[in-house]
């Protein structure tokens, strides 16, 4: 009897270390938004409700970040995916409790209007544009790239609204006006009006201004709660290799991606996803590329407000660059 409990004590030890070298990783609590800075980890999401990925995931989903950031402050989060300078704004807050791991979405700005006229940045002179948010992001990356053309405050006039379907119905009015909108918004309001187009690539418009090896236009970062990192390194290099699957997947299966943008309701229809999809600028940079690109940006907003990156500029340990 005794040899029959030890056999059996013997093939349950050998089956618990089994699972334990199968790969597995922990329990990591993401936080995500429902917009383009998410759709790169769709495929992750699907695997992980089919327990088919390496770490176990729950992920919450969110409107806006300023309904994640109170729950990654307080370790009900472990990772999030937010906007760059909200990254920048958390590691101040925490004292550096943060840190980058990769960029998840580059840049999903684009002037957008019925007008064959306009083709460069030159061509916005002495126009009206429309956009959303004074004193967000993408205000300061239309300043931003007004000024590196040399077109002074005085020479546009910028009219806010407070949200990107506003703007939208403005152009549904007058398909002449001229706009910046992200995407799917863009997507969506080219197809209402046959005569709306896009123009003007803010990412493209950024990279030509900074030049080989300068910063890109970056919307979305992913970070990690650097005590979570540090007691679980082995499950945040799994997750990263997780995400760089998932968002490969995104770019090569754009239907099935689509459906998914549906079923998170990040894209309301699955045309219109599939559509918006190459331009949404999806990726999962990381390391010393990842590092450029960010670090580039922020200077850059930090220069038009310190505050929009809280205060100060991250230090080094901001960015994770031992995982590639």
């Amino acid at each position: 009897m005794k040899k029959v409990k030890m056999l059996c004590l013997l093939l349950v030890g050998i089956f618990l270390l089994g699972g334990c070298g199968s790969g597995s990783g922990a329990e990591i609590k993401i936080g995500a938004l429902k917009g383009p800075t998410t759709i790169g980890l769709l495929r992750l999401m699907e695997k992980a409700e089919d327990q088919e990925t390496q770490n176990t995931y729950t992920v919450t989903m969110a409107v806006g970040a300023d309904e994640l950031t109170p729950l990654l402050v307080q370790g009900e989060l472990d990772v999030a995916l937010v906007p760059a300078n909200v990254a920048a704004v958390l590691y101040n807050k925490t004292q550096g409790g943060i840190c980058v791991v990769d960029i998840n979405t580059l840049g999903v700005l684009y002037i957008v209007s019925g007008d064959e006229g306009i083709a460069g940045f030159e061509d916005l002179r002495g126009k009206t544009i429309y956009l959303t948010g004074k004193g967000t992001t993408p205000d300061y990356a239309l300043q931003y790239l007004l000024s590196a053309n040399g077109i002074g405050a005085d020479e546009v006039t910028l009219e806010y609204r407070s949200e990107p379907t506003e703007v939208a119905a403005l152009l549904a009015e007058d398909p002449s006006g001229i706009a910046l909108l992200p995407q799917p918004f863009v997507t969506v309001a080219c197809a209402q009006n046959e005569a709306l187009a896009i123009r003007i690539s803010l990412t493209e418009e950024w990279e030509r201004v900074q030049g080989e090896g300068g910063s890109r236009l970056v919307t979305g970062v992913t970070v990690v709660r650097k005590e979570f990192l540090e007691e679980n390194p082995r499950a945040v290099e799994l997750f990263v290799e997780e995400h760089k699957e998932s968002t490969e997947y995104t770019r090569t299966n754009p239907d099935e991606t689509a459906a998914l943008c549906v079923q998170a309701e990040i894209i309301a229809k699955e045309g219109v996803a599939k559509q918006a999809l190459p331009y949404c600028n999806i990726t999962c940079m990381t390391g010393e590329e990842m590092k450029q690109a960010l670090s580039g940006y922020l200077e850059v907003l930090y220069g038009l407000n310190p505050e929009s990156v809280g205060g100060a500029l991250p230090g080094d340990d901001f960015y994770l660059l031992d995982i590639d």
